[in-house]
């Protein structure tokens, strides 16, 4: 089980922290609590769990009316583009283990959220107050943001500030200006379980491997010229040459695929389809985007 408000707020107390507390019915939308706060003063927050590939989580917690773009974030944490998304709610539970609404800084008084990383919004500094959910969302506190450091220093989290509306170039000569928040750790979630396992002493049981419909298909064989990494390479390189040479053996294995198929559920001649569906004009647009994911 998670810390509860009472334990929160005396923790505040035993740290000397000024707040304010706000009791009000549940509240699930910062529409919901500005109603019942919203005229004492403070600075309404809103607070996101992102997750990127690796399954690491991070809590964006922001002023209610900055702008946060998750692509422009993802690239200056150093994950591509696309590479944080909503984390699902079942993160909630299970490691920040506060319920749905509840998502604030004050989430790593759990033990459990350790690992959670955490972006604070430097607008927060500008304010005299912000508010915030002590774990429940039937009550909001005020406290300033250098309150809000001292809480998170006692806790061994190092407040960490940022530009969330900034969107510098990232780049080759540009590294991502927040590479360093990205958390080492990774959460295992029942999204990366594996539903009733197999006791190590049950036995063995082959089960045969499902064909396939799909006709095979083999690759045109590639000349290797001399001195040339092997274009077999399981993984390609970051570098471009390489990446762009590694979409294009993607394409021209798949599209054969998808064009036989199609056919026959159409009955339609495959070069027909190729005009119709005006393929080669979309590998040239999905090369790019490929490429893209493989950088990531």
């Amino acid at each position: 089980m998670g810390r509860t408000k009472d334990e929160l707020l005396a923790r505040l107390e035993e740290l000397k922290i000024d707040f304010k507390r706000y009791d009000h019915p549940v509240v699930l939308t910062v529409e919901e609590q500005a109603k019942h706060v919203g005229n004492f003063g403070g600075a309404l927050t809103k607070n996101l769990l992102l997750k990127d590939k690796k399954h690491r989580l991070y809590i964006v917690s922001a002023l209610a009316d900055t702008k946060v773009d998750m692509k422009i974030l993802s690239q200056r944490l150093g994950l591509g583009k696309g590479g944080v998304r909503m984390a699902p709610e079942e993160n909630l539970c299970q490691v920040l283990q506060v319920p749905l609404g509840c998502v604030t800084p004050f989430a790593l008084f759990n033990e459990s959220a350790s690992a959670v990383s955490l972006l604070l919004d430097q607008g927060f500094k500008s304010k005299q107050s912000c508010y915030f959910h002590p774990l429940t969302n039937d009550v909001t506190i005020a406290l300033s943001s250098s309150n809000l450091d001292k809480f998170l220093l006692s806790i061994g989290k190092q407040p960490a500030y940022v530009d969330l509306e900034a969107s510098p170039v990232v780049g080759k000569d540009n590294p991502p200006d927040l590479a360093d928040l990205v958390p080492s750790g990774a959460f295992c979630s029942s999204e990366e379980s594996v539903e009733n396992p197999t006791p190590k002493d049950a036995p063995q049981v082959n089960v045969p491997k499902e064909k396939t419909c799909l006709p095979e298909v083999k690759a045109k064989p590639k000349v290797q010229k001399k001195g040339a990494e092997s274009s077999e390479s399981k993984v390609p390189t970051n570098n471009g040459a390489n990446v762009e040479i590694f979409a294009s053996d993607v394409l021209e294995v798949i599209f054969p695929l998808f064009l036989s198929e199609a056919s026959k559920k159409l009955n339609i001649k495959q070069e027909e389809l190729t005009q119709i569906l005006k393929l080669d004009d979309f590998k040239r647009r999905a090369a790019p985007d490929l490429e893209s994911v493989t950088l990531c």
